[in-house]
């Protein structure tokens, strides 16, 4: 007859825990291992994808210089000679007073992973605001990393499941790419558009947002009635 000890993955135990949350914590490691292999498996999709479509406009956007002023910059220019550029839509356009509490979060974390980020692609945020109001906002967050821009002046926001028909932003993340001289579409987070599971929070973004990952290791997971919010004085 085998023992828990035989039969457990590892031999790591933790203080005075007992054998039934021995036999509980291995089941749900299983569980994990099959997960991990899952988002493995979907990032090969991923990366498998066929050729996007060309984007047909090399879209104009707002870039605030050193001195303070506003400077256009072209999508193409983003990619700063690498073959991969990943864009953030930060939901923040004119017509809002505030910016989303959400995409506040998410930028957050994404401030300091920024310079990581950009070493094997380029990254930058975009929202559909004049770039002095992006920047003043991103002055009072600390951001100090992230490349912000303005869409206000394009048609890239709704073009690329940034912005409704009806005008209200929504968080997007896109991925692109320069071989030849020629810009593809690649990747659209396109969660957001599918129908979800009854109860299942929408997940759209989750995989750059460290906030809902934590959280899931927590015996709360994600309070239904908690969202997160630009301060919490």
């Amino acid at each position: 007859m085998s023992t828990a000890a035989e039969t457990s993955l590892h031999e790591f135990r933790l203080p005075n825990e007992t054998r039934q949350y021995r036999a509980a914590r291995d089941d749900l490691l299983r569980a994990e291992i099959d997960l991990r292999r899952q988002i493995e498996r979907v990032a090969a999709l991923r990366r498998d994808l066929p050729p996007g479509g060309v984007v047909a406009e090399d879209y104009t956007f707002d870039e605030q210089a050193a001195d303070g002023s506003g400077k256009p910059v072209k999508l193409s220019e983003l990619f700063g000679g690498k073959q991969t550029l990943a864009i953030y839509n930060f939901m923040y356009s004119s017509e809002m007073d505030v910016a989303c509490p959400s995409c506040t979060a998410v930028l957050d974390s994404l401030d300091g992973a920024s310079p990581h980020v950009n070493q094997p692609i380029s990254f930058v945020v975009v929202a559909k605001s004049p770039i002095e109001r992006i920047t003043a906002y991103a002055g009072d967050r600390g951001w100090t990393h992230l490349r912000l821009l303005s869409s206000a002046n394009n048609t890239y926001n709704i073009d690329y499941g940034g912005q409704a028909p009806q005008g209200y932003q929504m968080p997007a993340i896109n991925v692109f790419t320069r071989r030849d001289g020629v810009t593809r579409h690649f990747y659209n987070a396109e969660m957001l558009f599918a129908p979800s599971d009854p109860g299942q929070h929408p997940r759209h973004v989750d995989t750059v947002w460290p906030v809902w990952g934590m959280l899931d290791f927590t015996p709360e997971g994600r309070a239904p009635d908690w969202q997160p919010k630009r301060s919490y004085d």
